[in-house]
């Protein structure tokens, strides 16, 4: 009797953990919106989250994204290391104003250096979604991007 108690207590305590609920993790997403378009997206607000971005990914679906935000507004900087899928990608200001654009940015094959790009103007968030989406859905610079937070 003992040791079922034993077995079930500790099951109960690995079941105690904290781990994200799916409820937590879809709270913390967000949706992009370009007008009346737009682009569920993944959150890239920490360090290690922007650090890791889309890498190794083999695909990315058509209204999906991810949007970086950093802490400080600054020249931000992007390259396509151990990217698998070519990007838009796109810069804001601290207002969510496009101040720049990078269609089509292709993947490096990691044999050689990896050009970065890096737009004059500071920004605050980059979003990045599938190569040609910026054409499709003509995105311009000096063009607004609605950021809404999905609460359930």
């Amino acid at each position: 009797m003992k040791k079922i108690f034993i077995i079930l207590l500790l099951i109960f305590l690995a079941g105690c953990g904290s781990p994200i609920t799916k409820t937590e993790e879809e709270n913390n997403k967000k949706q992009a919106c370009f007008g009346d378009r737009c682009f569920g997206v993944e959150i890239a607000d920490t360090n290690d989250k922007r650090v890791q971005g889309l890498m190794y990914r083999e695909n990315l679906a058509p209204d999906s994204g991810m949007l970086f935000i950093f802490p400080e507004i600054g020249e931000h900087k992007f390259w396509m290391k151990n990217m698998l899928i070519p990007l838009d990608m796109i810069w804001l200001d601290e207002n969510q104003k496009i101040i720049f654009i990078s269609k089509n940015f292709q993947p490096c094959d990691n044999k050689q250096k990896c050009p970065a790009i890096k737009p004059d103007k500071k920004a605050k968030y980059v979003l990045e979604i599938n190569a040609g989406m910026a054409d499709e859905i003509n995105l311009q610079t000096g063009g607004y991007i609605d950021l809404i937070t999905k609460k359930q």
